[in-house]
């Protein structure tokens, strides 16, 4: 079987790292699988950069060039849409053509084109690691239900926004292609799925559910380097991290009120990852490192000493602190508003509090600070669940299944 994975980098972004641990687990299971990409950092000889440096940059200054002439020429929001009016002819690489499935994953800023997706010969496979599959442009809709009305009126188009503006000209292009194509979704959530089958350029699709890949080997119980090598104080640890912490997504103004709840506790907070405002963590009154990004082997023996991992994330598709969290036995914390509960059982291997309530999200950290510590058994239960090689087995299952329907 001969499987290409399209995305747009190899190493940049959550999707890009997921979707290689993808590849490479197929690729230890047997499967011939390749991978094309637009930006390539990494020296994997089974990833193909497409295009040319021009044809890339001149895709990529299209479709934004598009995007700032339809919401109202502000640069406010000219990254946070994707349009998919432009892309590379990849339907003419060489790994697509020879392809017997093509797996689509994160594919926009001028990767790819409604078009040039239509002109992909091989069964497709497209895991959705956001919502914009289903909505017109946006990646994230947040509180915004327009997309259950096939989009428009868009409030990430500012001053450009219409009742038929370019996000319900997507919206209609999208629904145009799924009607046209066989292409098999995979939501890497089961939240992200249920929202997926309520919109209507998604009606009758076949979406399958099957979490992302997780290395959960790399991840232990039992810390391997003392407290002190690492910069970690003394006492129990409640850590949370992220590429940007400081990102408004993830809810760090609601870290910081549910930590300062427990002010007059024992706990010691641990963050990782980049900030860009300085005084993020300014208000924060219990004691606290940041540690800054770090690389993976570094998260794992932090988590190894952590009692608790914490997400306050006002919404993910599958948040993978959390599946890191427990891969190394610690409590995990998270607002109930996403793809959390695919994670975490409530209650028993950790604790989903009520959306945006910090009271309860810091009952929470103290209910993992309280609990027995039951690492192995929270390891075991991430291993059957999410560990690469499974997720691998678990796509060449569907991959097998389309092809003899074929």
């Amino acid at each position: 079987m001969k499987v290409t994975l399209v995305n747009h980098s190899d190493t940049l972004g959550g999707a890009s790292v997921v979707t290689v641990r993808l590849l490479d687990a197929l690729r230890r299971a047997g499967v011939d699988a390749r991978m094309v990409v637009v930006h390539k950092a990494s020296l994997r000889s089974y990833v193909s950069q497409a295009g040319s440096a021009f044809s890339r940059k001149m895709a990529f200054l299209a479709e934004h060039a598009r995007i700032f002439a339809n919401n109202g020429f502000s640069y406010g929001n000219v990254f946070k849409v994707s349009i998919a009016t432009a892309g590379l002819p990849l339907a003419s690489h060489p790994w697509i053509k020879d392809a017997d499935i093509v797996c689509l994953n994160w594919v926009n800023q001028g990767m790819l084109s409604i078009k040039g997706i239509e002109k992909i010969a091989a069964p497709i496979v497209w895991t959705m690691h956001d919502m914009w599959n289903m909505t017109g442009i946006c990646h994230h809709a947040g509180d915004c239900k327009a997309f259950l009305m096939r989009c428009g009126l868009c409030p990430q188009l500012g001053s450009g926004a219409r009742p038929d503006d370019i996000s319900r000209r997507c919206f209609f292009a999208k629904e145009a292609l799924y009607k046209k194509k066989n292409i098999h979704f995979v939501a890497v959530s089961n939240w992200l799925h249920d929202l997926c089958v309520q919109s209507p350029a998604m009606e009758g699709c076949d979406i399958s559910v099957i979490p992302n890949a997780f290395p959960v080997g790399d991840f232990y119980t039992s810390p391997r380097e003392p407290r002190f090598n690492l910069g970690l104080p003394a006492g129990p640890l409640v850590t949370m991290g992220a590429a940007r912490l400081d990102d408004p997504i993830k809810g760090l103004d609601l870290a910081v009120e549910a930590l300062n709840r427990l002010v007059n506790t024992n706990v010691k907070a641990v963050f990782f990852g980049a900030l860009r405002d300085k005084q993020a963590l300014g208000s924060l009154r219990i004691p606290y490192v940041h540690l800054g990004p770090l690389p993976q082997d570094k998260i794992a023996e932090i988590l190894a000493h952590s009692s608790v991992v914490l997400s306050s994330s006002h919404y993910e598709t599958l948040p993978g602190t959390l599946v890191e969290g427990l891969a190394a036995g610690a409590y995990p914390v998270a607002f109930d508003h996403g793809g959390q509960r695919d994670i975490v059982d409530h209650l028993s291997t950790g604790y989903l509090a009520r959306y945006a309530d910090t009271a309860d999200l810091a009952k929470g950290i103290q209910t993992g600070i309280a609990s027995a510590p039951d690492r192995e058994s929270r390891h075991r239960v991430v291993a059957e669940r999410f560990d690469s090689d499974v997720i691998a087995r678990r796509y060449i299952d569907l991959f097998n299944s389309i092809l003899s329907q074929k």
